[in-house]
């Protein structure tokens, strides 16, 4: 339903309203105000009794009992405004409910779409191309640079590079040679490979994400709103002193009263204004909200569990070390290696050039660059013969030097090794560098009462380690793989916990939607984790995270205190209308005037609260 069509009957129920007191004027006295009021109740209010009684049926007692019982004896009893009135407000909250519920997630049609089609499988003498669904165990197949690899396999012939961070979150590139095993989902990145399927693409690995991220969303269950769990209190409370002053007077007219004055407008309306609010608050802030219910699931979270690459990380490799080996230095390393790098278009010889042109400024050119895919280049610059890449390539096209290399490999991180004229020259390492907000983050996290933070990882567990210790995070788990985050997500919820997860990559998405709340950064274009998330970051700023939680405590904090208002307010009205102080009439008027006062404290949830402001405070 699209948005202008939600507000059709509360407009529709106003309009009715308003001619009912101009039509006899207009007809000079022939047409009578009351059939215009009842005409006009009868064809809105039908579909609010309707639509309660089918709630009921299925076991869902909600708000709207009582309203509609209201509805009821206002046609019974022959008061269609006050009806008409009721009508307006329950329609006007219900209708501010779906705008807070606007957007929905498809994170299942993104990830199908993003998956291979098509499978270049080698016939006879030629190529030819087949569905991935017609793929057999055995089948030798071709996956050109570019191409995800459509099924599970083994490399039978190449040797290349891979991008393999929708399966693991890993930015890094990945070598792979003949006999190396491979996943759906991963990336070929430089030189064509020949593969032999040693599964079904239903079967393989990144089907399997798919199935995950689809059963995780389907065993969501569904959030009860905050006006429904009031409101199991409140309709027991409000039918027994309908009772009460029934059995004390005898007069219909007085448990109308009643009922119209218990109306739960404040229930209705408190919590979708103050949600609304907060909504757009956030929004302000960069933050998305894609409905009320995530708001306010997030503002009950207190586990936060959060991927390490691309999350608490930046989420790119960089230069991040060099160890010269004398007579060379750092700066003719960096000067000469990243002058026959920039002829190379590998992710990590694009990472070399901007750290030394960073770090020794312009770099010279390279003539007669040769390159291995995926494993380095070699050149002359200014005369002199510079070979840059795996260690691998090193003893083939520099032996002499590559003895002394392997013995500055400690197998720590990924490195790439240097020979000038045939000498060993040294090594520079690469890592991805942590958000330098992070700990700040997880000091924020703790002072919001979490009681838990977590990092898991796709990395190797001696990494993630490193990772943790260094923002201040007790606890990291690595050598996971998707399903593996799901089941750990999985384990936290069954113990009761309400879990915030905070992702950013296509890995991430089973996980995020399994979550209590899943919280995406997407600021460079979030795809399935930004589609599979409750809450996304259109900002590369992780301290939008506690941000975003403060929002959505203080938001549902000023909702239970307008309801608290609202219903307060609509007790006092009820006993004033069961001792017979109040007409219909008058107790509309007056739920009136008890609404506006609660939408006018709803609305404070668009202002920023104590801890925001404290947060603030602190940044700066």
């Amino acid at each position: 339903m699209k948005s202008g069509l939600d507000w059709w009957r509360p407009v529709a129920a106003a309009g009715v309203m308003i001619a009912g007191q101009v039509a006899p004027r207009l007809s000079s006295g022939a047409i009578d105000r009351e059939p215009v009021w009842l005409a006009g109740l009868l064809f809105l209010g039908a579909p609010v009794v309707w639509s309660t009684l089918q709630g009921l049926l299925q076991g869902r007692f909600a708000a709207d009992v009582v309203a509609s019982l209201a509805l009821i004896g206002a046609v019974g009893l022959g008061e269609p405004l006050v009806g008409l009135v009721i009508v307006l407000m329950q329609t006007g909250g219900e209708a501010l409910e779906r705008h807070a519920a606007r957007r929905a997630s498809s994170a299942v049609a993104s990830l199908e779409a993003q998956a291979p089609r098509i499978a270049h499988r080698f016939e006879g003498v030629g190529l030819v191309d087949v569905e991935v669904g017609a793929i057999a165990v055995g089948d030798r197949l071709l996956v050109r640079p570019g191409e995800m690899v459509p099924c599970d396999a083994e490399v039978l012939d190449g040797r290349s590079s891979l991008d393999t961070s929708r399966l693991t979150g890993e930015p890094l590139p990945r070598p792979v040679v003949a006999g190396g095993a491979l996943s759906s989902g991963m990336v070929n990145l430089d030189a064509p490979l020949t593969i032999g399927a040693t599964a079904l693409a239903a079967e393989s690995l990144y089907a399997k994400i798919v199935d995950l991220v689809r059963s995780a969303e389907a065993s969501k269950a569904p959030i009860q709103r905050l006006a429904d769990r009031a409101a199991v209190w409140f309709t027991p409370l409000t039918l027994l002193v309908c009772a009460l002053a029934y059995f004390a007077s005898g007069d219909p007219i007085r448990v109308l009263a009643v009922l119209v004055a218990a109306t739960p407008c404040p229930l209705i309306l408190a919590a979708p204004v103050a949600i609304l609010g907060g909504i757009n608050r956030a929004a302000r802030h960069q933050i998305i909200v894609r409905h009320g219910g995530a708001l306010e699931q997030l503002a009950g979270v207190s586990i936060a569990v959060f991927d390490k690459t691309g999350t608490l990380t930046v989420g790119r490799p960089e230069l991040a070390s060099v160890h010269p080996i004398p007579p060379f230095d750092e700066a003719s390393i960096l000067r000469l290696g990243g002058a026959v790098e920039q002829g190379s278009g590998h992710l990590l010889a694009r990472t070399f050039v901007e750290g030394a042109e960073a770090r020794v400024g312009r770099l010279p050119d390279a003539v007669n660059v040769l390159e291995s895919a995926g494993r380095g280049v070699s050149g002359m610059v200014e005369g002199r013969r510079v070979t840059v890449g795996a260690l691998s390539l090193l003893r083939e096209w520099e032996p002499a030097a590559a003895a002394r290399l392997g013995q500055e490999s400690d197998g720590a991180g990924l490195r790439a090794y240097l020979a000038i004229d045939g000498r060993p020259a040294g090594s520079v390492g690469y890592a991805d560098a942590i958000r330098p907000e992070a700990p700040a983050v997880m000091r924020s996290l703790g002072s919001l009462g979490f009681k838990r933070l977590v990092m898991l990882s796709g990395d190797r567990q001696a990494n993630a380690d490193l990772v943790a210790a260094a923002i201040g995070l007790p606890m990291a788990v690595g050598d996971l793989l998707p399903q593996d985050k799901v089941a750990y997500v999985g384990r936290l919820a069954k113990q009761g916990h309400k879990v915030l997860m905070v992702g950013d990559g296509a890995n991430d998405a089973p996980a995020l939607s399994a979550a209590t709340v899943g919280l995406a950064l997407a600021a460079h274009g979030g795809g399935i984790s930004a589609e599979a998330a409750d809450v996304v970051l259109l900002v590369d700023d992780l301290g939008r995270v506690p941000e975003a939680v403060a929002i959505a405590r203080r938001t549902l904090a000023v909702a239970r205190q307008s309801i608290g208002i609202g219903l307060g307010a609509s007790l006092v009205a009820m006993v004033a209308a069961a001792f017979g102080y109040l007409t219909p009439l008058a107790g509309a008027v007056l739920q009136e005037g008890i609404d506006v006062a609660v939408i006018l404290n709803a609305l404070r949830a668009t202002k920023p609260g104590a801890q925001e402001l404290g947060m603030h405070e602190a940044a700066g």
